[in-house]
């Protein structure tokens, strides 16, 4: 899947790959000024906010360094039967904004098609899990003090500017667990600057960060962070205690007089030799579950469009007379004919199934329908072609 965004990101930062991820400190800047808009917007996040109930801590609000209570901008609505539903009262939210506050949504990717697909494509790109987090800042607003994330961030500034200040690290690769709380701050300051729009910065794990609006007078600032979690060594660790239920010798009890450790880490020395790292990261990316999505339901309609879901890009293997495919914790098996419906339907770009047909042939819709109910393809209702429209071209095109 080819996604603007990516592209421009990868562009931005002068990489050609997701490798660089993790590796250092970046900055660039994004070229064109309406791919920002096409993400997201003061208003549109707003309008996120006002027609969904949202709960603390996945939208919140901080003014003067210290987070708002709840109470302050949620009221309780009352239907007539009585039912009471926490929602955003805009009016407050408006006033804080008036006044100078940070408003911070959590995982807009969930609300938004437009940030699910491109977290999507992001993930696609870095073969690691991706959430995209909010923050709107009014004003002089400050921010979060210096403090440090559990996972690597690529930052894009969507308009106005912000204050930002990054440092390095004060202990190597640090965890969300960990036998270090590494609370001890770094001296070595690696950018002190103003961010604004189009521009891209890459903040590695574990480096000291933080952004402010405080001195900047009237104005503000929009930016998105996409938070990329990459596996680790403990992570593989953690895999491989999995796989060990399978062997006997690991289902036993210890046995405190140490009869029988010989063979357990003789075991546990088979088992590293077997499934190495590069089995794990490729488990990884092949067995998470399908991605949310609205169910076809013939009743409503044909199905004229669709679209690869998977949280990563599906393994096609040909074999002979057989085509294999791998995602979403299966494995199906095809005839070798559906090899080009294959390919388009599993693009990660929109397919229209009547154009489609005329490159792959009429059995794509045939195969369409199998990829939906493995729920490895989704219907493309008007709501998710949106999130595509303008950032993604169709497999087709």
């Amino acid at each position: 899947m080819e996604h603007h965004l990516v592209t421009a990101i990868e562009t931005a930062l002068g990489w050609g790959s997701s490798e660089p991820i993790g590796n250092g400190f970046a900055l660039g800047q994004i070229e064109d000024d309406s791919l920002l808009s096409r993400i997201l917007t003061p208003n549109k996040l707003l309008d996120v906010a006002m027609r969904r109930s949202l709960n603390r801590p996945q939208f919140r609000a901080f003014q003067k360094g210290e987070e708002v209570h709840p109470a302050v901008y949620f009221t309780d609505t009352v239907s007539p039967r009585g039912q009471s539903i926490p929602m955003a009262n805009m009016h407050r939210l408006g006033d804080l904004l008036r006044d100078g506050a940070t408003l911070i949504m959590d995982q807009v990717n969930v609300f938004d098609p437009t940030m699910e697909v491109t977290c999507r494509a992001l993930q696609w790109w870095a073969h690691e899990r991706v959430q995209v987090n909010a923050y709107l800042t009014t004003n002089d607003a400050a921010g979060f003090p210096l403090h440090w994330d559990d996972h690597d961030v690529i930052v894009v500034q969507l308009s106005g500017e912000k204050d930002w200040e990054v440092r390095g690290t004060s202990r190597t690769a640090p965890m969300y667990r960990d036998s270090d709380p590494n609370n001890t701050l770094s001296d070595t300051v690696i950018f002190n600057g103003t961010l604004q729009a189009g521009d891209v910065m890459h903040i590695p794990r574990g480096h000291w960060h933080q952004a402010t609006r405080t001195g900047s007078g009237a104005g503000h600032s929009l930016h998105v962070t996409f938070g990329i979690t990459k596996r680790t060594g403990a992570s593989w660790m953690a895999w491989l205690g999995d796989w060990c239920r399978e062997q006997e010798v690991f289902r036993l009890d210890l046995d405190r007089s140490g009869s029988g450790s010989g063979a357990l880490v003789e075991a546990a020395t088979r088992l590293v030799g077997q499934r190495g790292p590069e089995d794990f990261l490729a488990a990884h990316s092949q067995q998470t579950t399908p991605g949310r999505h609205v169910p076809y339901l013939g009743i409503f309609g044909p199905l004229h469009g669709v679209v690869c879901t998977a949280h990563f890009p599906p393994r096609i293997a040909e074999l002979g007379d057989v085509v294999d495919v791998w995602a979403a914790g299966k494995k199906l098996t095809f005839a070798a004919k559906a090899l080009p419906a294959l390919r388009l339907l599993l693009s990660g770009c929109p397919v229209q199934l009547d154009q489609a047909a005329a490159v792959a042939g009429a059995e794509i819709h045939e195969v369409a329908e199998i990829l939906i109910k493995e729920e490895l393809c989704a219907p493309l209702t008007d709501e998710l072609s949106s999130g595509y429209t303008g950032l993604v071209t169709d497999a087709t095109s």
